[in-house]
């Protein structure tokens, strides 16, 4: 029974190394890579590309999956400023600039609170996660994502490399 255990976590081993391999380097839609002196990781994410889209967001939804998130996208650069009116699940909001450069993070918004939350000027993604998931990831500003949404001749980590 021990070999049978122990192939099977080697097979699940090569298998999760397979598909590592499989997206290195590959700009998806659905994926958001994030990269900084915490580490990297990859999420899953849903687009909020347009301004119905944004300002939904993530309301009304009783979980996030942990590797998943939301990117909403700005046509350029702004002012941006969120609040968790109807949001249910705490979030961290991750701000970035139009090279994806990470510049604002805050951890663990407070559900339904419509408090402004500041990303400040410069703001052309923000990604929102489960809240504290930023903390412990270690994601902080100056940290890069990777996205096709970022236009990759400025992109502070492009698709391509």
């Amino acid at each position: 029974m021990g070999s049978r255990v122990t192939s099977g976590v080697l097979s699940g081993a090569i298998l999760s190394l397979s598909v590592v391999s499989a997206w290195a380097g590959e700009c998806r839609p659905d994926l958001l890579e994030w990269r900084g002196d915490g580490g990297s990781a990859r999420f899953t994410v849903e687009l909020a590309e347009t301004s119905e889209a944004r300002s939904r967001g993530l309301m009304y939804r009783e979980s996030l999956p942990r590797s998943e998130g939301m990117l909403f996208v700005y046509p350029s650069p702004q002012h941006a400023s969120f609040w968790m009116k109807n949001t249910l699940i705490p979030l961290d909001m991750i701000f970035a600039d139009a090279a994806g450069r990470v510049t604002v993070v805050h951890s663990n918004a407070v559900p339904g609170d419509e408090t402004p939350i500041d990303g400040g000027d410069g703001v052309q993604f923000v990604l929102e996660i489960n809240g504290g998931l930023a903390k412990r990831m270690g994601i902080a500003p100056g940290s890069e994502l990777r996205h096709p949404a970022i236009d990759q001749a400025q992109a502070a980590w492009p698709c391509t490399e």
